[in-house]
């Protein structure tokens, strides 16, 4: 079907369960197998499943900066891909790279690297893993400071402003999209935030900084947003302060899916 997945044009009546639609509706998390909820701030399995149906191949090399519990590279040992994981705090590499590991697909390489995505010599880490180019990027990046993940300067939901996270992620975009192939894809899924009675645009703004640097937008997915651990069982009192107040509950956060291109001109979305 294309050249970038292992789709068949001629059977794409039997593709059912790949969403083609802009509004991913997931009644409940995949924690089969490796894959756990219990890390505050991963994603659902279906997003990288889903991402890598349609943008990888087997054997394709995928690159995940923000490694976190390692769901994308669990997912990617499923699916018979290659997959680099960066990771910032060691306890959390190590105990994921334990998860990982139980899943281990001996067709595919996983590599788990301790270190900073903003900083990390991409070029080294190539070498290491034997591969010249990535095939795909996945960032799920800290929505800034809602959780923070660690002490460290160096973790971008420590940023002190919005200016510092923006710039601290520009950067991690710079450094993990250095080797990835031309025409092939990267996606970013991030949610925004509320503060001093006011939404604050974080997808939006992350998403221009991928314009920034001449990514062409392919798709804007909206994903639906379950409870938090932070809000669990506190539906009542959230409706309440919503009805009583100015503002809606978020229930929703995106994913940002870009090509990377030649240079292009720069289109500034305010």
């Amino acid at each position: 079907m294309a050249k970038y997945n292992d789709l068949d044009a001629a059977k794409w009546k039997d593709y059912g369960d790949v969403i083609t639609d802009s509004l991913w509706i997931f009644d409940k998390r995949d924690n089969t197998g490796a894959h756990s909820g219990s890390y505050h701030g991963n994603f659902v399995p279906q997003i990288p499943h889903q991402l890598f149906t349609r943008y990888t191949k087997k054997g394709d090399w995928i690159l995940d900066p923000f490694m976190g519990s390692g769901t994308s590279l669990i997912e990617a040992q499923r699916m018979g891909r290659n997959s680099i994981g960066i990771e910032l705090q060691k306890i959390v590499a190590e105990e994921a790279c334990s998860r990982i590991k139980t899943e281990q697909n001996n067709g595919c390489c996983a590599k788990v690297i301790i270190g900073n995505s903003k900083t990390i010599n991409m070029q080294k880490l190539m070498q290491t893993v034997g591969t010249e180019k990535v095939q795909f990027v996945i960032m799920h990046p800290p929505y800034w400071d809602i959780i923070k993940f660690s002490q460290s300067t160096d973790d971008l939901s420590n940023a002190e402003t919005l200016d510092d996270f923006l710039d601290a992620f520009g950067q991690i975009i710079d450094n993990s999209t250095k080797f990835l192939e031309h025409n092939r894809y990267c996606a970013c899924v991030i949610g925004d935030k509320y503060t001093n009675g006011q939404v604050i645009p974080l997808g939006f703004y992350c998403m221009n900084k991928f314009l920034e640097r001449g990514f062409m937008l392919k798709a804007i997915l909206v994903k639906n947003f379950g409870d938090t651990k932070g809000k669990s069982n506190q539906q009542g009192i959230w409706r309440y302060r919503a009805l009583t107040n100015d503002f809606y509950i978020f229930k929703h956060e995106y994913i940002f899916v870009f090509k990377k291109v030649e240079q292009r001109c720069h289109i500034d979305i305010r």
